[in-house]
Order: structure tokens, then C-alpha cells, then sequence
């Protein structure tokens, strides 16, 4: 069975972008050798990427086009993706598949696959992954800036969601690594 992991980069604050769609400024204040090695490493795993419309919009703007990090772009552009959206149905990225119904599909998938399944970004799907007990871990970079304003990444909850931590560890660049499991039971 695949494990479905969220990676996400956030400030200390929360937000995984500033108050703009797409402004990432936040990802100058992490990202270094130690993040790029995590990020090979992402393509040597993956099996499947995983995008909400808006996320896999920008991946998609920019991916094809990458020239800094070529290595990262090479699998980026290579590796199964999907989309969730109820909007687009023809995504154009290449090795790119588009569900209205990513719950049924990611559970689906998470029972055939059995390489890793990634969700880069994508607040919104997460929040929705979260709920139906679909996520095995997140994975978060926090970077060492506090943005005081912009787009948080969880939602605002009702009830609690407890994780339990796995691995903690400073990089590089004074950011952190958090890799947590959901509670469940």
C-alpha cells in the first residue's frame, strides 16, 4: 500500500504564502543544499504528485521552464502528477491526469500503488485529505521568517487534529524540518 505524505513550506506564522497568489518570497529564507537534497530525494520516491488547480497552475507555469534546478526539473516534469479540480479537465503538463474526486481517487491509488504519493502545497486539498484520514505524514519546512500576513496553510478546525511527531531537525539555512504522523483512534 502507497503512504501519502504533504510537503509544504511555511513561515514560522503559519502562512505558505505571502498576501499575493504565488508569492513565495518565503521559500529565500529555507532553501538551500539541504532542502535540494530533500528534493532529489522527493524523485527518487515518488510515485505520484499530487496538486490542488491552483498549486498545479503555477508548477506547471513553471516546471517546464526551470533552468536553476535541472536535476529537480528533470523529474518534476517526468513523474505521474494529478490535479484535483472540478474545473480542469485537459491539464496540459506532461504525465498529468485530472480528478474531480481526489478522496476517492488518492484512496483508490493509496491501495494500488506502492511507492510513495506526494501533495506539494495545495492548502485546500489538503485540508480535505486531512479529513477523510487519507494523510500518512506531513512534512513541513519552516522558515525562519515571520511573514505577519498572507495565506495560512491550515484551515481553522472545530475540532482538534492531533499529530504525533517523527523527526525534527534544523537545516542549512536556521529553517526546521517537522515530520509528523495523524493521530488516528
Amino acid at each position: 500500500m502507497g503512504t501519502l505524505t504533504v510537503w509544504n513550506v511555511i513561515s514560522i506564522d503559519g502562512f505558505f504564502e505571502g498576501d499575493q497568489l504565488w508569492d513565495l518570497r518565503l521559500h529565500e529564507y529555507i532553501w538551500g543544499e539541504d532542502l535540494r537534497r530533500l528534493s532529489l530525494q522527493f524523485g527518487e520516491e515518488v510515485g505520484l504528485l499530487v496538486f490542488g488547480r491552483i498549486t498545479y497552475e503555477g508548477m506547471a507555469a513553471h516546471w517546464p521552464a526551470d533552468t536553476d534546478e535541472p536535476e529537480i526539473a528533470e523529474y518534476m516534469n517526468a513523474v505521474p502528477k494529478l490535479v484535483a479540480s472540478r474545473t480542469l479537465t485537459a491539464p496540459e503538463w506532461n504525465n498529468t491526469e485530472a480528478t474531480a474526486d481526489p478522496v476517492g481517487e488518492l484512496t483508490r491509488r493509496k491501495q494500488l500503488g506502492e511507492r510513495p504519493i506526494y501533495v506539494f502545497g495545495s492548502a485546500d486539498l489538503v485540508d480535505s485529505l486531512l479529513e477523510a484520514d487519507l494523510v500518512d505524514e506531513l512534512l513541513l519546512g519552516i522558515a525562519p521568517v515571520i511573514l505577519g500576513s498572507g495565506t495560512p496553510f491550515f484551515t481553522t478546525s472545530e475540532t482538534p487534529r492531533p499529530l504525533e511527531l517523527l523527526e525534527s531537525h534544523a537545516v542549512d539555512t536556521g529553517g526546521v524540518l517537522l515530520r509528523y504522523r495523524p493521530a488516528r483512534g
